[in-house]
């Protein structure tokens, strides 16, 4: 369960001394901080459903979402989430985790989300579609189509088979959301449809 600073306060709010109380129960190990007035009172609780909560809004996005949907075959630990008018990279770590937060553009940000809601807590994350889309909105952009097949399944290393199972439909209409050159190569290559013979 999530607390809040606020929460604790409440809870504690008949002893003397309520910073104090807080306090050991903290070192107690009680209460585990996530940030600064956060806490989480169960230590097994999976460090994805925690990312919306310590920064936001925010969805769990770029690398991490690449290796929940088994686009990319490497394990990734740390939580990576989009955000948008932050205009820098946060970075937080705590018991769970790392977390990384980092901006997409404002007008692509809220398509092709899902709520999710287990055991009573709720995670925000992108649609395979829309986790491809933000990582190559923030990967150095290419300048040939040659160059950005290799940068999707060599660079990346995108499985082609999950790739060829992604909605082509919900990929072009992401593409214009974003002003980039990645995403306009990825526009034409699943219009075109020229990554078939890779």
């Amino acid at each position: 369960m999530i607390l809040t600073i606020a929460d604790l306060k409440i809870k504690y709010h008949h002893f003397s001394d309520i910073q104090g109380k807080i306090h050991r129960e903290i070192k107690d190990g009680k209460y585990i901080q996530l940030i600064r007035g956060l806490y989480e009172t169960n230590k097994e609780t999976p460090g994805y459903y925690l990312a919306s909560y310590i920064y936001g809004p925010s969805y769990l996005s770029f690398d991490y979402a690449l290796y929940y949907y088994g686009l990319i075959p490497e394990k990734v630990t740390t939580y990576t989430s989009a955000t948008f008018n932050k205009r820098k990279t946060k970075s937080y770590h705590n018991d769970f985790g790392h977390y990384v937060y980092q901006d997409v553009p404002k007008k692509a940000y809220p398509y092709e989300l899902k709520t999710i809601e287990e055991y009573g807590y709720v995670y925000h994350i992108a649609t395979k579609e829309k986790a491809l889309c933000d990582k190559l909105y923030t990967v150095k952009p290419v300048h040939s189509m040659k160059q950005f097949i290799h940068l999707l399944f060599e660079d990346l290393r995108i499985d082609q088979d999950v790739f060829n199972t992604l909605d082509k439909e919900k990929i072009k209409m992401l593409c214009h959301k974003y002003h980039s050159t990645n995403l306009k190569f990825l526009y034409k290559l699943v219009k075109e449809k020229t990554y078939a013979n890779h």
